[in-house]
């Protein structure tokens, strides 16, 4: 399969860069959070490089740190973060209304899934040339719902083409992710998004320069 340790350092490690370029080229506090995007993805896939590695040499101890480590970004972050970095970005209006109840039900599902972690621990093995966490918690109909809104419909309500477009690949790779690696279903979902945070660069990069006076 594609999906390795060396999968998960080298997008890590693409992210990395491609992050931290993007946070510097933010022009206001606001664009921050949403520029900010790729360089935790980054974080979170040069993280499950570490679990791979765990699995390769026998460190359980390790394992489970880092599979927690790993699991507070699936579960706990993003889903609190992207409606609010989102959020940030839109101009008062109808829009912004809709995203505080997205950034609402996000954080909502986020606490809710930490407070799952701490009372039922996810665990990670290898199966099938992919990682596997176990966390029935995280497929409970309502807490998938709530996901969903938070981390793909957000960003399709937002006003800006970019973002809107960011959304629909996050929502397209759920579906490919659900339907043809169920079981594996976290660590590919959060691979495909992870590549797929490219596109935040372009909001970034893609914009026009202000003109200057010479």
């Amino acid at each position: 399969m594609c999906f390795s340790m060396t999968a998960s350092l080298a997008a890590g490690g693409f992210l990395l860069g491609v992050g931290t370029m993007t946070v510097k080229v933010a022009r206001r506090p606001s664009e921050i959070p949403f520029a900010a995007i790729p360089l935790l993805f980054a974080i979170q896939q040069l993280s499950e490089g570490i679990v791979w590695w765990t699995f390769a040499h026998n460190a359980p101890g390790l394992n489970v740190v880092m599979t927690q480590f790993y699991s507070f970004f699936s579960h706990v972050l993003w889903p609190a973060y992207v409606p609010l970095a989102v959020l940030l970005l839109e101009p008062p209006g109808g829009r912004s209304r809709l995203l505080k109840l997205t950034a609402i039900a996000g954080v909502g599902v986020g606490l809710y899934l930490l407070y799952s972690m701490f009372e039922y621990p996810i665990t990670s093995r290898p199966t099938g040339g992919h990682v596997e966490y176990d966390s029935p918690h995280f497929f409970a109909v309502v807490t998938m719902a709530g996901y969903l809104i938070a981390t793909t419909v957000s960003p399709l309500l937002s006003n800006e083409g970019i973002v809107r477009i960011f959304g629909a690949l996050a929502l397209i790779s759920f579906m490919l992710a659900y339907l043809i690696f169920a079981k594996w279903f976290i660590s590919v979902w959060c691979f495909f998004a992870a590549i797929l945070s490219v596109v935040v660069a372009l909001r970034f990069f893609g914009r026009k320069k202000p003109l200057t006076l010479v």
